[in-house]
């Protein structure tokens, strides 16, 4: 089950899931789906960037399909990973 964490900066409000990797995906189209996202930042469990995506680059569809193809790939390699989602106030 995810676990969903809160802070609040200027301008932003940032979210953090805990996830299973096999998860991973379906959170993250989930995500997207939703709205109003600025960045996605895939950490591992320990804390290490692993992928970052700014969503002005997920804009376009076509070009986000191989990003989302990597976050699969990345996705079946993980045990456990943290989403953490920029989100516009």
């Amino acid at each position: 089950m995810p676990k969903k964490k809160q802070a609040k900066s200027s301008g932003t409000t940032t979210e953090q899931f805990k996830v299973y990797g096999h998860e991973a995906l379906k959170k993250i189209k989930e995500l997207i789906k939703e709205g109003n996202i600025r960045r996605i930042i895939i950490k591992d469990e320990k804390g290490k960037i692993l992928m970052e995506i700014p969503m002005t680059f997920a804009v376009v569809g076509t070009v986000f399909a191989p990003v989302l193809a990597a976050i699969g790939a990345l996705a079946a390699v993980l045990n456990k990973c943290t989403i953490e989602v920029e989100r516009k106030k």
